[in-house]
């Protein structure tokens, strides 16, 4: 596939045609974490399998929908069910719903996901604010021909998880009910978890958490530098921290036992971007 200017443009302008404004925080919601969506007032959805050029979500509990409406007294457009690279897609397809948001005129970009815990400090249902990254693994997502109209060939991560988003997030964490972490989050591809092997090379390279999404989206924010904050739930302790198998089933199951903490949470953080 030749992916050019015009492609992505196209999704942008059919879901224009529908939401004629422009939204100023972009939202994408992670496994267990859909149940923010029900915030949005004034909502329209659009199903992803309507937008042209966009991609299908395929995790059960994902939904796959595009809503734009507001949060807090801002105008939002959230995706409710995300892409990853274990769904059969390829590194340079991952980066459509950030280059969406990019040409919707998105300003503020937050992404949550659920996430093993490394960190020992950590227990399940704890909140890491991305600080880094480590991505050890595979291609970059903005591999193949640069378009220049989206951001440089070659850019800057330093600030690619940025600061004063994490200081507004940190100052929102006080008397939310929740335990706030800045940390380290490592990718790994999946489906599969990873292995205790893995999780003990994960600990001395810096990782706090592990998990299987949101470095492919962070990298295509900073490739257009739109401001980001990644929020990370711990819904499991890593392979080989504690006794037991890891089942996908825990992880929707921990993060509706803090749903309601985490949704006040994140709204008060978008009413104070």
């Amino acid at each position: 596939m030749d992916y050019t200017f015009d492609y992505f443009k196209k999704s942008a302008d059919y879901v224009r045609q529908i939401v004629p404004y422009e939204p100023e925080i972009g939202i994408i919601l992670g496994s267990g974490l859909g149940n923010l969506a029900d915030e949005i007032e004034d909502r329209t959805e659009i199903d992803y399998a309507d937008i042209p050029n966009f991609l299908v979500s395929t995790v059960a509990s994902h939904r796959g929908t595009l809503i734009c409406g507001r949060i807090g007294g801002k105008r939002v457009v959230c995706m409710s069910g995300r892409f990853h690279l274990y769904e059969g897609y390829s590194y340079e397809q991952l980066v459509i719903p950030i280059r969406l948001f990019k040409l919707l005129g998105v300003k503020n970009t937050i992404i949550t996901n659920a996430a093993g815990a490394v960190n020992t400090d950590y227990s399940v249902g704890d909140v890491m604010l991305i600080r880094d990254h480590i991505k050890l693994n595979g291609e970059s997502p903005l591999c193949g021909k640069n378009i220049d109209e989206f951001g440089p060939r070659f850019f800057d991560t330093t600030d690619m998880y940025t600061a004063s988003l994490r200081k507004t997030a940190l100052e929102c964490a006080e008397g939310s009910g929740l335990t706030v972490h800045e940390g380290v989050y490592m990718f790994f591809t999946g489906p599969q978890f990873e292995t205790p092997a893995e999780i003990r090379a994960a600990r001395l390279l810096g990782a706090d958490a592990v998990g299987m999404s949101t470095v492919t989206e962070a990298l295509t924010a900073a490739h257009c530098s739109m401001p980001l904050l990644g929020i990370s739930v711990m819904t499991n302790m890593a392979a080989g921290i504690n006794d037991g198998k890891l089942m996908h089933e825990e992880v929707g199951e921990a993060a509706e036992r803090i749903s309601a903490e985490l949704q006040n949470y994140v709204k008060r953080i978008i009413e104070r971007i």
